[in-house]
Formats: structure tokens, C-alpha cells, sequence
């Protein structure tokens, strides 16, 4: 494919058809329980992670994908006769996936330009930098097009998510600084907020009902906002959420998907996340 080519991993939690519509290409991270280890979407769906995550003893865990794997990738832009490629990877304070990813880069130096960014994001917010990068580059931008629009996405990329439990996020050391929840994690509905690229406290909601109500008033209050995202993770109330958010956010003017193993792993069940960009 001549022009720029889009590669991400697999914590972006983009629906299949978005990522076969824009011709972006996603390195899987995996997931393991216990001895078995899954290839994230390949061999391990969405709806057969949180099966196995509600009936196993066993805390899920996942694992960065091999520079190999990531090599493979800038690989097959080069053999399709990519101009360059633009690499969009999951916060590199949340995973060692951006290392590989530069590992990689500096294997097929030489064959192509290759940049390497990290996102300072993590699922939907991935997500809509992943998309809006390979709408660029769809309609003929070049590789210094493309980067300054992600460069000016980044910075004004948001990420909330409403918790059920702090114990994965706990348990998997991607607690950060939401870490002065934790002692009273039993009896709260944590909010919080990845919108740096790291964990941090963002409230606590005695019931879901409120912490909902929280993660609507984070919406309403960022003020003039677009490309909002609604992700769960098999939540069983997200329909209240969305008649909640409604006068403001219509369910038509989201883009709604689910939430990856990459990112149920460590938030656990239930999980209802929002993400969008300020407006310019």
C-alpha cells in the first residue's frame, strides 16, 4: 500500500470492521491465565476473555507483544511499498509495548521511515488517535501531515473509566496514583482518570449509580468536546449509562465499542470507560 501506512497494537480495542475499513494494521498484545497464554482477538475473543476472567481463580495478565512481532508488521508496509509508517502504541508508562515497537524500528532501519509514538493513551483514546491517523493518511496526507495531527491530538486526548474494583489494577501493579484508594477499595466504585498516560484517582462513588452520574459530569464538564467514545467491558447496566448521558451525548453521535482483554485484564469486570478529544 503506497503512502502512509498505520500500525498499533492491540490495547487500541478498535472493532474489526474500523480497522479493515482504514487498512491499519494491529500487533496483538497477550493474555494469560496462569500456564495459558492467549494471542489477544486471535485465539482469545472479547466475549471469551471475560467468560474466563468471571470463572477462573486465576487474575488475568497480559504480556507485550515481541519486537518480532511488531518487525513482522513494519515488514509488510515495506513490502506493499509504504512511503512510511506511523507506529500509535499504548502509553509506554502502562506496558513495555512502545519498546518493543522501538526495537522493531531499529531492525528495519535502512528499509523505510518509521515513527514510533507513544500515545500517552490507552484503549478508545488509542483508538480514535489510531483512526484519525489513518484517515489522514487515507486521503494522501504524508508522514509530516499525518504526525503533526497526531501531534496536536495527544495533548487534548481524555480517558475516564468507572471501575467495579481496584483488585486487578491492584493485584497487576498498574495501580499508579490511584493507590490512596485502595484501602478503602471494598466499599467504593473508584473513578479514574488515564488521560496522562498513567493511573490516578479521579473519585469515589459510594454506588455505580453515582459513579455514572461522576463520569457524566466529567463530560459535561470538559466542556466543548468531540470524538467521544463510549467502551465497556460486558457491562450489564451500560444502557443506563447511555439514557443518562443522552441530552448531551446521543448514543448516535458516539462511536461505542467494547473493551479489550488488554484493558479488562487489569480494570477487571464491568468496566464503563469515556474518552474524547477537546475541541480546538
Amino acid at each position: 500500500m503506497p503512502g502512509v501506512y498505520i500500525v498499533s497494537d492491540s490495547s487500541c480495542d478498535l472493532a474489526q470492521d474500523e480497522i479493515d475499513l482504514l487498512n491499519i494494521e494491529i500487533v496483538p498484545l497477550s493474555i494469560r491465565f496462569g500456564s495459558e497464554e492467549f494471542t489477544d482477538r486471535r485465539d482469545l475473543s472479547v466475549e471469551d476473555f471475560y467468560n474466563r476472567m468471571a470463572n477462573s481463580d486465576v487474575l488475568p495478565q497480559t504480556a507485550c507483544p515481541s519486537p518480532g512481532a511488531f518487525e513482522r508488521a513494519l515488514l509488510n508496509a515495506d513490502d506493499n511499498g509504504a512511503d512510511a509508517v506511523v507506529c500509535l502504541n499504548i502509553s509506554s508508562a502502562l506496558s513495555n509495548t512502545l519498546q518493543s515497537a522501538q526495537t522493531a524500528a531499529a531492525a528495519c532501519e535502512g528499509r523505510l521511515p518509521i515513527h514510533v509514538i507513544d500515545s500517552r493513551s490507552v484503549s478508545s483514546g488509542l483508538g480514535t488517535l489510531v483512526l484519525e491517523a489513518a484517515k489522514a493518511a487515507g486521503s494522501g496526507a504524508g508522514v509530516d501531515s499525518v504526525l503533526r495531527r497526531v501531534d496536536d491530538l495527544i495533548p487534548r486526548t481524555h480517558v475516564f473509566a468507572a471501575l467495579n474494583t481496584l483488585e486487578n489494577l491492584k493485584k497487576g501493579g498498574r495501580i499508579g496514583g490511584a493507590k490512596a484508594m485502595v484501602g478503602s477499595m471494598l466499599s467504593i466504585k473508584p473513578l479514574i482518570d488515564i488521560s496522562g498516560g498513567v493511573v490516578q484517582e479521579a473519585g469515589k462513588a459510594r454506588t455505580r449509580k453515582r459513579a455514572m452520574q461522576m463520569l457524566y459530569e466529567r463530560m459535561i464538564g470538559a466542556g466543548a468536546i468531540e470524538h467521544v467514545a463510549v467502551m465497556h467491558g460486558g457491562a450489564p447496566d451500560i444502557d443506563e449509562f447511555f439514557d443518562l448521558i443522552a441530552p448531551h451525548f446521543p448514543r448516535k453521535a458516539l462511536r461505542v465499542g467494547k473493551l479489550g482483554a488488554v484493558i479488562g485484564a487489569h480494570g477487571g469486570p464491568q468496566i464503563i470507560g469515556v474518552s474524547w478529544i477537546d475541541a480546538a
